[in-house]
């Protein structure tokens, strides 16, 4: 009752309709019902440019509108409906005539010609005989719409940015990995070479290794947070064995654990259990756990790996170590890159940037990822993912490629490989490793062009090919072959520094047989050029017999 005395009161004063008409921050513009407008406060004054009575019994409100998004308004009214909806102050009011109160933005035109956005709601006025015309009220607009326009800009100019970095990354990551290869390539040669090395070469050739592979993991993890930072990495979850995932770390980390005689037990998993998880990543982030739990353990010291159900659709993996543990503050900075939280001076090489490559890992997969630890006592990192169905495989069929490295007999033809490389160090580390093979020959191009005309010419059993060479890249260089009926039968596997997972999926997509990254891996090197030498031989078999 106290209200609406004092509503009344308000209305009987007229205090409510003189600040409404005078008030100066929003336009309000009433019209009859023919859309004649008879009311025009102060605020319209203001944001149009109009006075009163240049435009009361005089104009419409469609008047000051921009006179193509009117007629393009109708037009969408027209279709929505099924209804002709004049252009005009008509299809402004159209849906308050339905007493639907309708909120859009416009441009409106100062009475300068001058324009402005605004947002204009628009609302059927009604008496006691029905429809009496119409109120518009307006606010201006201009400074949310300078704001999505700058917040637009600066997306784009972050999108920009990211994909500068992506590609700045691409690139220096083939810089950085193009003489690496040739030095973990070389000294794989000199440890397995004829005659074996010395006692002290040999410990010099565990130097260069161990140097080059922590070189090679450090490009890898700047490489991964880069990528995780711009939305550029691509993860493909699904099930995956947690038991075969352990198996494979394992049997990673044992030496390692036993080189510092570190003390290991793994799970025994009675049961299989899956995970949804990226196959790849989450091996990736088991090691790193693993390694730590290894490398920061005091010595003689021990670590626990277990995996139990959470019951909450979860399977959590816990890593335990027996290592000096963490102060409360140190725990509040151990996902922060770059901080070795105070370990730098250690003998230990470390990055400061693997537990926040795991951490970030982990959440991209929908787990999660924790820590406790106690001074004196030891840290227990785990993680956890969701858990799921076990996948149905499908049987191999019997024509299937073997993987294992065939057994060739003395007096076996040669064969020819074609390398398509142009940097003198890579042609001369493969050329070493190809000659350790009796039955193969490798013939060598340094452009994309000139290893056209010696597959042609030549007709060799398997062709390696960098992506970037001089003039015609890789890519286009095995398009050509692929589109020729002479050389399209040949397997091309890409031999390139760009490790960066969008560069290896768009070259696989091209055609490629298959991609190895550099530094090579001799063993994954010789393994998959194997594989593509027994799929040449079945695809010679078979153009054959079709030819007989």
């Amino acid at each position: 009752m106290v209200a609406e005395r004092s509503a009344q009161a308000l209305l009987k004063e007229g205090a409510l309709q003189d600040a409404i008409l005078t008030s100066a921050t929003f336009s309000l513009i009433a019209t009859d019902e023919k859309g004649i407008i008879q009311v025009f406060n102060v605020g319209a004054e203001r944001m149009l440019g109009y006075k009163a009575g240049e435009v009361i019994d005089r104009l419409k409100p469609s008047d000051f509108h921009d006179p193509q998004e009117v007629a393009e308004r109708a037009a969408r009214l027209s279709h929505e409906l099924a209804t002709p909806i004049a252009p005009g102050f008509e299809a402004l009011a159209f849906k308050a005539s339905r007493d639907i109160e309708d909120n859009y933005e416009l441009t409106y035109v100062r009475k300068d010609g001058s324009r402005f956005p605004a947002i204009v709601s628009v609302t059927a006025l009604r008496g006691a005989d029905g429809l009496i015309g119409f109120l518009l009220i307006g606010t201006d607009n201009s400074a949310r719409k300078l704001a999505e326009s700058e917040l637009k800009e600066a997306m784009a100019t972050a999108e920009t940015a990211n994909r500068a970095k992506s590609d700045f990354l691409s690139s220096m990551s083939h810089e950085l990995r193009t003489p690496l290869n040739a030095i973990l390539g070389f000294a794989q040669l000199l440890e397995t070479g004829s005659p074996a090395p010395t006692v002290t070469q040999r410990r010099n050739i565990d130097q260069i290794l161990k140097a080059g592979w922590y070189l090679l993991e450090l490009i890898n993890e700047v490489l991964d947070l880069a990528l995780i930072e711009s939305g550029k990495l691509t993860l493909s979850n699904e099930p995956v064995s947690l038991a075969e995932v352990m198996t494979e770390c394992r049997a990673m980390i044992e030496p390692q654990a036993r080189s510092r005689s570190i003390g290991m037990t793994f799970p025994r998993f009675t049961l299989p259990v899956f995970i949804t998880a990226d196959r790849t990543r989450v091996k990736q982030v088991l090691i790193n756990l693993l390694f730590n739990a290894i490398k920061y353990n005091r010595p003689q010291g021990s670590v626990v790996v277990d995996a139990a159900m959470t019951g909450f659709g979860s399977c959590r993996v816990s890593v335990r170590d027996t290592g000096v543990g963490l102060a409360p503050e140190h725990l509040e900075q151990l996902f922060q890159p770059f901080n070795r939280l105070g370990k730098e001076a250690s003998a230990e090489e470390g990055t400061g940037i693997g537990l926040v490559v795991t951490k970030r890992l982990v959440t991209l997969m929908g787990g999660a990822i924790g820590v406790t630890s106690t001074l004196g006592v030891g840290s227990v990192f785990w993680v956890e993912f969701k858990t799921a169905a076990a996948p149905q495989f499908s049987q191999p069929a019997a024509g299937d490629i073997a993987t294992v490295r065939p057994q060739v007999p003395d007096g076996t033809p040669l064969r020819t490989i074609l390398y398509v490389e142009d940097n003198p160090a890579n042609l001369e580390l493969v050329g070493q490793l190809i000659a350790r093979r009796s039955e193969l020959r490798m013939l060598s191009a340094a452009d994309g062009t000139l290893g056209i005309q010696y597959a042609r010419a030549c007709l060799p059993e398997v062709i390696l090919m960098d992506i970037n060479l001089p003039g015609m890249s890789g890519i286009e260089a095995m398009k050509i072959l692929r589109a020729d009926p002479l050389t399209a039968h040949i397997p091309i596997i890409a031999l390139s520094a760009n490790a960066i997972p969008r560069d290896i999926e768009r070259a696989l997509d091209a055609g490629f047989f298959n991609y190895i990254t550099k530094p090579i891996m001799v063993s994954q090197f010789m393994d998959a050029l194997d594989i593509a030498l027994i799929f040449a031989q079945k695809a010679s078999l078979l153009a054959r017999s079709e030819a007989a």
